[in-house]
């Protein structure tokens, strides 16, 4: 059976990582629907906002490049309200998978929590469907914004676009499908991937969550009526086996996550 995928992320419906990965996924024979964010969504987790105009949530469908047989849709929502209505019928057959990315900047790390190429993710293993979130490391600390907990890029970085190995991510998201079809259906993927042709990955590493993320947001100034962030890098030593450690090693990380995971064991 044809496997039905939902292609959604969280910088965007032009974003050139979320055309690679519905490319990919079409030229593996895969039944492709995009559906994504009309402006850059970063930093909003799971969160479920939508626009709406006169009682319907804004919705325009479009062609990507390349692809004028896969239906997409430009959605005025953050990536967890597209997952949760495309779960729902909103965009067709309800997806066997959710694929979210392919991210601007990896996604590693206990940030993940804000991320919504991840809650995207979340929120379609919250709800009966399997996922996996894909991230490309492109990024330093000067490139984050304080609004995305550092998985957005500055605008200056946008024109690298590209130059980057959106396709090696792809392939390496793909190639994990099978792994992924065989864990609980709670259980999604989040893989984050160095900026490097595809043979030149040392290879791809179960990775644990690190403690931080690449960046960690301070306040750098409080005063009448304003705050002032700023991002830096957390400053500490990666931990060996760790997501952040692996892409400084140059492999691609994969770690099995859960959102919503019940503690039995508190005493009351």
């Amino acid at each position: 059976m044809t496997l039905r995928v939902l292609v959604t992320n969280d910088d965007g419906i032009a974003a050139p990582g979320i055309q690679e990965l519905a490319r990919a996924a079409v030229q593996r024979g895969l039944d492709v629907v995009v559906a994504a964010p009309q402006e850059e969504m970063s930093g909003t987790g799971a969160a479920m906002t939508a626009v709406e105009r006169d009682g319907h949530v804004v919705v325009h469908q479009q062609s990507l490049p390349g692809l004028p047989d896969v239906p997409a849709y430009a959605v005025s929502g953050s990536p967890g309200f597209i997952t949760l209505i495309g779960l729902h019928g909103a965009f067709g057959p309800a997806p066997t998978v959710v694929l979210s990315g392919i991210n601007r900047g990896a996604n590693a790390g206990r940030a993940v929590l804000h991320s919504g190429t991840v809650g995207a993710a979340f929120t379609a293993g919250a709800n009966g469907c399997r996922a996996l979130a894909v991230s490309l490391d492109v990024l330093n600390a000067g490139d984050a914004t304080p609004g995305s907990g550092g998985a957005a890029v500055a605008a200056a970085a946008l024109v690298r676009d590209a130059e980057r190995h959106w396709s090696t991510a792809a392939r390496v998201a793909l190639d994990l499908l099978p792994r992924l079809t065989a864990l609980p259906v709670e259980d999604i993927l989040n893989v984050n991937v160095p900026d490097r042709p595809y043979d030149r990955l040392l290879g791809v590493r179960r990775g644990s969550l690190a403690s931080f993320g690449q960046v960690q947001m301070t306040v750098a100034e409080a005063g009448h009526g304003f705050v002032r962030t700023s991002l830096e890098e957390p400053g500490e030593a990666l931990p060996p086996g760790s997501d952040l450690a692996l892409l400084a090693e140059g492999y691609a990380s994969v770690t099995a996550i859960r959102a919503i995971t019940e503690v039995i064991d508190v005493p009351l």
